[in-house]
């Protein structure tokens, strides 16, 4: 399988060791080799038809600052449009960062990618954040295959939980904890009584947010990631503008200090059922969906298998590159499966 890397930052780095680490046992396994052809970045692209090495590409990235760096493959000035549309390969790795406020370019790159025969892994969210109704149909036109499951949960198979419930099931209701910087930030208000402010500059100082936490904080993240969930495993084509929208940029301490005093916790859930939203809600103490620190959690409402819950980590390099990774093989059994 011949793999196009669009972006090399943490993720597709930490997919590239992956690949590196785990080589032999997935071709023995899944009958696969995969191979990267390109790499792209912001300083250029990586390029042979042969296949790059990952410790070339990790060694440029390291030494140089980009792929470009790689000897003898490696070019300033490429952009990914030229090499998608020029290369002959199998899939295209989406893995720049989601740009909430401009998901153009990224859109482009994965349309680029259907319209010359390639399937897609997403991890950006930011084009699916407003077209994965239209996204997911150009990708059947094309007759390729589009998986994003790196979107939502990092490495916790949320997508997957939710479309395998589904075959068997009714889900009625979906409530989730999907942003890992507001959970960060909520549990420690209630834990230690601190300001909104000081744990804010706390998360993006150990890295959990951005310099720029606006997407977190103001609930966009994790609305992103409600149309998701909501169009692929509840058949819902939904885009962002449509939902319901609260954050916890405004969350003082007097409100956390109420609810903790009712026994309640303050949490950012997402919702899927009758409404459709992010909103800050009251969870009591005793709830699955009262998880600590920077975790993510997904609880059902089923028709006839009662309350289902899903906790794990929902953010972090290596755990999207094996989501990557999980999705990269899902198409690999699924070509496999069609020819």
């Amino acid at each position: 399988m011949r793999i196009v890397l669009s972006g090399f930052g943490v993720v597709a780095q930490a997919f590239t060791r992956l690949l590196e680490e785990r080589g032999a046992e997935l071709y023995e396994a899944h009958g696969v080799t995969p191979r990267i052809v390109a790499a792209i970045d912001r300083g250029g692209a990586a390029v042979s038809d042969r296949g790059l090495s990952g410790e070339a590409l990790l060694g440029a990235k390291e030494s140089d600052g980009s792929v470009a760096g790689v000897p003898d493959h490696g070019a300033r000035g490429i952009d990914a449009i030229s090499v998608i549309r020029d290369i002959d390969a199998d899939l295209l790795i989406e893995a720049t960062p989601s740009v909430m406020r401009d998901p153009g370019p990224a859109m482009e790159r994965i349309k680029s990618a259907f319209a010359h025969g390639m399937h897609v892994v997403s991890v950006n969210k930011a084009p699916l954040a407003v077209a994965t109704p239209a996204l997911l149909e150009l990708a059947r036109y094309n007759r390729v295959e589009f998986r994003f499951s790196g979107t939502v949960g990092a490495g916790t198979p949320m997508l997957a939980t939710l479309r395998q419930i589904s075959r068997g099931d009714r889900i009625e209701r979906v409530r989730a904890i999907l942003n890992g910087t507001t959970n960060y930030i909520l549990s420690r208000m209630h834990d230690e009584g601190a300001d909104f402010d000081i744990v804010l500059q706390d998360a993006i100082r150990l890295g959990y947010a951005e310099t720029d936490p606006s997407a977190d904080i103001d609930g966009i993240d994790a609305a992103t990631k409600v149309v998701i969930l909501a169009n692929v495993a509840l058949g819902r084509p939904l885009t962002i503008d449509q939902l319901r929208i609260e954050g916890i940029r405004d969350m003082s301490r007097e409100r956390v200090e109420s609810a903790h005093s009712r026994g309640m916790r303050l949490k950012l859930i997402g919702e899927i059922g009758a409404d459709v939203g992010v909103s800050v809600q009251e969870v009591p103490a005793d709830s699955p969906l009262n998880v600590g620190g920077s975790l993510n959690a997904l609880s059902l409402s089923l028709r006839y298998n009662g309350e289902v819950t899903l906790i794990g980590r929902g953010a972090g390099g290596v755990e999207t590159a094996t989501a990557v990774l999980r999705d990269t093989l899902d198409i690999w059994d699924s070509v496999g499966e069609r020819a």
